[in-house]
């Protein structure tokens, strides 16, 4: 996540990029990301995107973590959240293969905003974890995720961050040779999953000074129970249940308990879109229609099921399995033109509709239907780069229409309104870079069923400044003053969400969300050796969670929505080494590298020992890495420490040890094919995520094999 600052000299970007290590303008790749793009492509792969998008390696200070598609292959995992999981600083929400949102630096949920190519995802994802991002990876061409300044064009709700999933739907170039396009297909072995997706782009016609292309792709994933090395329920739960009933007079039946498998895991998802561009010298203009359908299981959910009153007699209860289906129908018209506009010199505009809906199925019943339809538009307005000056202004519009129906109905109908107006500069000088930029945004919630209405009007500010200390290392410290409109679930929720197995309070009378942030970094790169460290404190007022209130309400935990000051820290280190090359007459050179990284965040309410809930321990991971030109061999260590810090009514978390290795293989020069053997969990460790709802009843799955293949054309 490193939201570095760093900057390097373009006389020395060739030098980077040769010795695998890029840590460019805040951007950073992990060494084993890296494909060695042709020469004529190298500038392109590394342009980030954000406020300051087109600026080449130097020219902008922007912070982000960007994976190419090649580092997206190896680590995809069905879900956006699994797949950057391995990301330094970022943990996710893990609620089965079906459904995992990012967390960024402890945060989650509504201050994290999940873009599919730079709008929103327009779901229902946020409103809980079971429910799954409507944003597909395994058609990614590249995710970044963004830090600084760049928040400040997506809105409040990506006051922690943002995870931009760039698939290339709408096109934007000319294929070279008319028509371009990839396959690809993977299998799975501890959950016998198969997945296979493909993508083409195709010069249809030329009119004029247009040209028009055309884009079609599919993908198609289908699992089954995932396999784990032991019980699905941890230790201390089964523990805590056999002392329960021992309490009660009864006895725990050990022949209910799953055992090397979690039950109710298999997914079946779908998709594909198809888009058309017109494309000209300055710019283009293109539409897309994309569908998604998804079923998966949710694991440790079950409803129980009464004859009579509940509150007054005991009755017999019955589990029934539950099962999501997942469907979105979503629009997109994005353009770009180029020319001299008075300030501006390029005109960006993206607008996106859509239509989803997510149905919760108890066995064979239907139990309750999630509503969202939603748009989301930008106009964003890159100015003309004025000496040492550059910048972009834009305008931000989003509307929700949310609805549930049926028992789980624990938000009201609401409908909410945003409007934002933003603006970021940056100047370069000599050694030092400089950026700054503001937004204004308006929301508005509404929900007419309880007549209520919630409006916020919020300012949110930031400024960074970096220095060259010299060719070799840099430093740089960014400032950040926030607020954030508490969200529909935040103010309205009042009703049993059995998903999470817990009663949801919120609270209407709640105000803005209001953070004090400074991130500090220190980046040195010479030779063989880069070196990165990012530090960070953020101190909120009024900081929103769900607090266990210690309580029940018909055998649910209760948890209201609070607001008290805290603060989080932490920091992000990452380590890189080119340990030289070994010269071999069958496979050519090979290039050895090492890397380790490491990140730490602390998360307490102020005044109180108090610490706030599902906050990721310390990680870390160490990987060795050869590479040659047709051959790359990965081999690697991923730890989660044990996490004792929790807050009342949690259980802490033991840690765990993974080994995880790769093998890709590339048997033609064109390395248009590829084949990879993936190894997770090779020693079949149990391991548990903190941040996740479901970690005493779900373990991350055991051991994995898998097998793909990659061809480009």
């Amino acid at each position: 996540m490193f939201s570095t600052f760093f900057h390097i000299k373009r006389t020395h970007a060739k030098t980077i990029l040769a010795t695998s290590t890029i840590l460019l303008s805040g951007v950073y790749v992990p060494a084993h990301a890296i494909e060695a793009p042709p020469k004529s492509k190298q500038v392109e792969e590394i342009v980030v995107s954000g406020a300051f998008e087109g600026r080449k390696v130097g020219e902008t200070i922007l912070g982000a973590t960007v994976m190419r598609q090649e580092e997206i292959e190896r680590q995809l995992d069905g879900s956006i959240g699994e797949t950057l999981r391995r990301q330094p600083g970022i943990s996710s929400t893990f609620f089965g293969p079906g459904a995992s949102r990012p967390i960024i630096r402890g945060l989650g949920g509504d201050r994290i905003r999940i873009l599919d190519n730079g709008l929103g995802s327009i779901d229902a994802s946020s409103t809980s974890p079971d429910h799954a991002v409507a944003v597909e990876p395994a058609m990614a061409e590249r995710i970044e995720i963004l830090r600084g300044t760049a928040m400040l064009m997506y809105g409040s709700s990506a006051a922690g961050g943002v995870v931009n999933v760039i698939d290339g739907r709408i096109p934007t170039s000319v294929p070279e040779n008319g028509v371009e396009g990839a396959i690809r297909y993977g299998h799975t072995t501890v959950n016998n999953g198969d997945e296979v997706s493909g993508a083409v782009n195709a010069l249809l016609n030329e009119k004029g000074k247009a040209q028009f292309v055309i884009h079609a792709d599919g993908m198609y994933r289908t699992t089954d129970d995932y396999d784990i090395p032991g019980y699905a329920e941890s230790a201390q739960f089964r523990a805590a249940e056999e002392a329960e009933e021992a309490d009660e007079g009864g006895a725990h039946e050990e022949e209910e308990e799953a055992y090397g498998t979690v039950p109710n895991t298999a997914t079946k998802t779908k998709g594909g879109s198809v888009g058309l561009s017109a494309i000209f010298d300055n710019g283009f203009i293109g539409f897309n229609v994309h569908k998604l359908d998804s079923n998966y299981g949710v694991p440790g959910h079950s409803h129980e099921e009464g004859e009579e009153d509940h509150a007054e007699e005991d009755h017999e209860h019955e589990e029934e399995s539950v099962a999501i289906d997942l469907k979105q129908t979503r629009y997109d018209l994005n353009g770009e033109y180029e020319a001299d506009m008075g300030l501006f010199k390029k005109a960006k505009l993206r607008f996106g509709y859509a239509d989803y809906k997510h149905t919760e199925l108890e066995g064979d019943e239907i139990g309750t239907v999630f509503l969202n339809k939603g748009y989301e538009g930008r106009l964003d307005m890159i100015e003309k780069d004025r000496g040492n000056w550059g910048g972009a202004t834009g305008v931000h519009v989003k509307y929700r229409d949310f609805e549930a129906i049926g028992d789980e109905a624990f938000v009201p109908a609401t409908i909410s309104r945003q409007y934002g107006l933003y603006s970021v500069k940056e100047y370069s000088t000599g050694p030092w870079q400089l950026d700054v930029g503001g937004r204004l945004e308006h929301t508005k919630h509404t929900a007419d069923s309880i007549n209520t209405s919630r409006e916020f009007t919020n300012f949110s500010a930031s400024a960074g400044a970096g220095y060259d200390l010299s060719e070799a290392a840099f430093i740089g410290i960014t400032v950040s003053r926030t607020e954030r409109a508490p969200s529909t679930e935040e103010l309205f929720s009042n009703g049993a969400h059995l998903a999470t197995k817990s009663y949801e309070l919120g609270d209407a009378t709640l105000g803005k969300e209001t953070a004090l942030g400074v991130e500090a970094t220190f980046s040195y790169v010479a030779g063989p050796i880069s070196f990165v460290v990012n530090g960070y404190v953020t101190s909120y007022d009024d900081f929103i969670y769900e607090a266990n209130l210690g309580t029940q309400i018909d055998g649910l935990d209760v948890f209201e929505f609070t607001a008290s000051d805290a603060t989080l820290y932490g920091f992000e280190t990452k380590t890189e080494y080119h340990a030289g090359t070994v010269s071999t007459e069958t496979l050519g050179d090979i290039d050895i590298h090492l890397d380790g990284q490491l990140d730490m965040i602390r998360a307490k309410l102020k005044g109180t020992d108090e610490n706030l809930p599902r906050i990721p321990p310390m990680s870390a991971l160490f990987g060795v890495e050869a590479r040659t030109t047709s051959v790359d061999v990965r081999t690697e260590l991923e730890y989660a420490a044990k996490q004792t810090r929790v807050s009342d009514y949690e259980l802490p978390t033991d840690d765990y040890l993974l080994l995880n290795a790769y093998v890709t293989v590339r048997p033609f020069e064109s390395r248009n094919l590829s084949l990879e053997l993936r190894g997770s969990n090779l020693t079949n460790a149990e391991a548990r995520q903190h941040t996740s709802f479901l970690k005493e009843l779900a373990p991350l799955p055991g051991r994995n094999i898998k097998v793909s293949m990659r061809m480009e054309f």
